[in-house]
């Protein structure tokens, strides 16, 4: 591990210095800019924690890629940022997509920043490899903040390939196997996507988390592919010897112009039974993925339908947590859990058979996950939802959308549910 120099500085203005560090962040070609949105919460460790710039990386797709990694991680022992893309399940569930790729992220992609950025409230701390923090901190408080203006600089127009009443007909095929036992819950996603779309990336995603700032945000490139990702969902984190995992199902509108009926709506879904019927199958599910990992009797559900509020919606929220074994890597961990139960179901490797059987587009990094690895181990990824993902080389953008099916879901409202879901993303579009 190479030495960093370290140094902190007193922030006085931290929106002004956020949207600055987010600026110039972006002018290189590899970065990841991970942002709490002032979300208060005892898991999270950083406000604002970035990389920027790859002094070493590694970019795969599925086949060896988590061996790989581990070996990248073994050489290194730095901080490390990356992705998990959704294609990774032919290594840790044996299952084989029939569909082509349009991403054109890999299916992993892991780097050594050659800078790092924390940002607190009131100090940032400027960590790097071959430079001086002193000339970074000049060049970041030197950075000059676009005037707000149009970020869509052509009109959008979102396309779908799948009709409403070929959707409502999927969903009842769904439901007919959950009838039958070969699952009992599934997550359905649909893609949407357009052509010859001018974007402003920072501008978008600064757009984006300002209507719809949520606790897992991300801004993250990869030579010319941008993530631009408003997730409200943590995937897996690790402090110590503890692993956190935070499945979320159960969305419901809310209703922001009348405080009382906003509230009906929050307690209309803490009192849903399909939603609690959804929510926990997948804690038992992560529970069991756990428990492939951790000390025996240590794997418990710290928290059970836990309803918490974002700017479009309400959402159930469940925490489950375990004691790591003993001599565990990163990527063993990473072989029991992922992809993440709250975008698969149960039983997961058969509803991933199920999800390639019946989805009309490859996922990419949807439903993957983006985060950081700290050296002595510690990492915490999101999952990657509420997401737009675009090439900037292409001018294509495309986002997915998706909900929980089991018995007693209504394929009416499951597709209201997919359509709130992109509320946020089509108004930062200004979609036509």
């Amino acid at each position: 591990m190479q030495t960093r120099s370290i140094q902190k500085f007193p922030v006085s203005d931290f929106h002004k210095l956020k949207m600055q560090m987010l600026n110039w962040c972006s002018r290189f070609n590899i970065f990841a800019f991970l942002d709490n949105q002032q979300y208060l919460s005892e898991n999270h460790q950083y406000e604002v924690i970035a990389g920027c710039g790859a002094a070493s990386s590694i970019a795969v797709n599925a086949g060896n890629a988590l061996h790989q990694l581990q070996v990248f991680l073994n050489e290194h022992s730095d901080w490390c940022f990356g992705h998990l893309g959704y294609g990774l399940m032919q290594e840790t569930e044996s299952v084989y997509s029939k569909h082509h790729s349009s991403s054109m992220f890999s299916d992993l992609g892991f780097f050594i920043p050659e800078i790092l950025l924390c940002l607190s409230d009131n100090e940032l701390t400027i960590a790097t490899l071959n430079q001086d923090p002193e000339s970074i901190w000049k060049q970041l408080t030197n950075c000059e903040i676009p005037e707000k203006s149009s970020f869509v600089l052509s009109p959008v127009k979102i396309i779908c390939p799948l009709k409403k009443e070929e959707y409502l007909e999927i969903i009842q095929r769904i439901k007919d196997h959950i009838s039958r036992g070969d699952c009992y819950e599934i997550n359905y996603c649909i893609p949407f996507s357009a052509e010859n779309a001018v974007l402003d990336p920072a501008g978008i995603y600064n757009e984006l988390t300002s209507f719809s700032p949520n606790p897992f945000s991300a801004f993250y490139k990869w030579n010319g592919q941008y993530l631009i990702c408003g997730s409200p969902e943590r995937f897996l984190s690790r402090q110590g010897n503890k692993l956190l995992s935070q499945p979320m199902k159960g969305t419901i509108s809310r209703n922001t112009e009348d405080p009382e009926l906003d509230s009906f709506q929050k307690k209309k879904l803490a009192e849903s039974s399909k939603d609690k019927s959804e929510n926990v199958m997948v804690v038992d599910l992560v529970r069991n993925d756990l428990s492939k990992v951790c000390k025996e009797g240590s794997v418990e559900a710290v928290s059970l339908f836990e309803v918490k509020t974002f700017p479009y919606v309400h959402q159930m929220i469940s925490s489950v947590s375990g004691e790591i074994k003993n001599d565990i890597s990163f990527t063993e961990i990473i072989c029991s859990l992922f992809p993440m139960g709250s975008m698969t179901g149960a039983p997961k490797k058969r509803v991933l058979e199920l999800i390639d059987q019946y989805e009309v587009a490859a996922r990419g990094l949807f439903s993957g996950s983006v985060g950081y690895i700290k050296p002595n181990g510690d990492f915490d990824f999101n999952v990657v939802i509420r997401s737009l993902f675009y090439d900037e080389a292409q001018y294509r953008l495309s986002f997915f959308a998706g909900s929980g099916i089991t018995y007693l879901s209504d394929p009416e409202n499951e597709y209201e549910e997919c359509l709130l879901k992109t509320e946020a993303i089509r108004r930062v579009l200004k979609a036509i």
